[in-house]
């Protein structure tokens, strides 16, 4: 009934657009709000209107054909944008279509429906992108085991890991908060999920959620995951025949043997790592950069973004959308992976190349894609567990937040804008 009602109003609206004018919504430095940007893109698309992304133009803006309703939202969100003639419009496209420019045009066509893995008892710290997608208003599903196990997934084109432990050690926050009621709640809560299932341990129903999440992903999935998430994902598929989980977790002692039995052309992203053994070790495997490695502090932790070509490198280049290369860090469990441990073939988008490591990594599995991002909170240094959630109303303009959203509009893009 909404999309009739947009295309009513805009029917309505057509005699008093004959001169065809546009709005850019511009997403370099001009751009009050770049969150609620995406927010304004996805709501166009939402309603049957197709969305020009100009990639490396003005930060990667929007343009799309001039109607009222349009720019009466863009004003109640407090977007920026401009309202130009449709012959600036075509020179626009022009300027871009020319070989000496890095920029292209990449035309969205419709929304992708979206999924977040999240568990009934997550916490407000637990997740940036619920946090972001709440903010720039743009609809999404929460699913866990139950809809992965009962095969679910299909109906969804992109699927946002939550800041998840895939290998069944609970976070490995023992340590540290073992004895707290939302830990307790959390295990609880996983090992009658389990049962309920058909597993003896939590370690077996991840595995099992993996899989199929590998499934998603080679039928054509769009997959992003942040922080613990993504080094857990491709632990837990390389531990596939064995036990990697100190008893304090499952009740039964680890594989001894474990390290020569991971398999890694299962994984996705990382090879060639080495598990942490230890149970009270904050930390799953070698993959992620440690504070005491890094030698790096808030005052100088930033990563660069790579610039790709627009015309021959498009997925890289609309993942890497954005008004500035230069990215403050931000620290996770998982906050960087050396970049020793990446498979050739994995795409490094965004890396802090003094020391090694990457933050921002893409590839291809089967017929999807997926993406890794390092670090928990874009606007958070070091988000500690208990700490309210951030408030985006002061971070609109967050390049490290714009990275997610790139993430959501890439589903949407279905061929290029023919050249002029």
């Amino acid at each position: 009934m909404r999309k009739f009602l947009i295309w009513m109003l805009l029917a309505i609206a057509l005699p008093a657009q004959a001169m065809a004018s546009y709005i850019l919504i511009p997403m370099d430095e001009a751009q009050k709000n770049h969150l609620k940007a995406y927010g304004i893109a996805y709501w166009i698309l939402d309603g049957d209107v197709e969305v020009d992304w100009l990639l490396n133009y003005r930060g990667g803006s929007f343009m799309v054909k001039h109607y009222q309703q349009f720019e009466n939202e863009l004003i109640i969100r407090g977007v920026s944008y401009e309202v130009i003639s449709d012959a600036a419009s075509n020179q626009i496209i022009k300027e871009i279509a020319s070989p000496s420019t890095n920029q292209d045009v990449m035309r969205l066509e419709k929304t992708p429906k979206i999924a977040v893995y999240s568990p009934k008892s997550k916490q407000p710290w637990d997740d940036a992108v619920t946090l972001v997608l709440t903010y720039a208003e743009i609809p999404y599903d929460v699913i866990f085991d139950d809809e992965v196990m009962n095969g679910k997934l299909p109906e969804y084109d992109w699927l946002h890991l939550h800041h998840e432990d895939f290998t069944g050690q609970y976070g490995k926050f023992y340590r540290s908060f073992g004895h707290e009621a939302w830990y307790i709640e959390q295990q609880q809560e996983y090992e009658a999920m389990a049962r309920k299932h058909g597993f003896a341990k939590v370690s077996h129903l991840k595995l099992a959620v993996v899989k199929k999440i590998r499934e998603f992903v080679t039928g054509g999935g769009f997959l992003f995951a942040m922080c613990s998430a993504t080094d857990t994902y491709d632990i837990a598929l390389s531990a596939e025949n064995t036990d990697i989980c100190h008893q304090v977790y499952d009740g039964d002692p680890a594989d001894p043997a474990m390290q020569r039995k991971l398999d890694f052309t299962n994984t996705f992203a990382f090879e060639n790592f080495v598990v942490e053994r230890n149970p009270f070790t904050y930390e799953y495997a070698n993959i992620d950069n440690q504070v005491n490695e890094r030698g790096l502090t808030e005052g100088n932790d930033y990563f660069t973004l790579f610039e790709f070509s627009a015309k021959w490198d498009p997925i890289p280049t609309m993942l890497t959308q954005n008004h500035t290369r230069l990215i403050n860090g931000f620290m996770g469990q998982t906050t960087a992976y050396k970049k020793k441990l990446i498979k050739p073939d994995v795409v490094i988008m965004g890396e802090t190349k003094s020391i090694s490591e990457a933050r921002y990594i893409h590839g291809v599995y089967g017929k999807g894609f997926w993406t890794f991002y390092g670090g928990h909170d874009p606007e958070d240094y070091q988000h500690f567990v208990g700490e309210e959630p951030t408030d985006l109303n002061l971070h609109p303009q967050s390049p490290g937040y714009r990275l997610i959203l790139n993430n959501i509009l890439f589903p949407a893009a279905k061929k290029k804008k023919q050249k002029t």
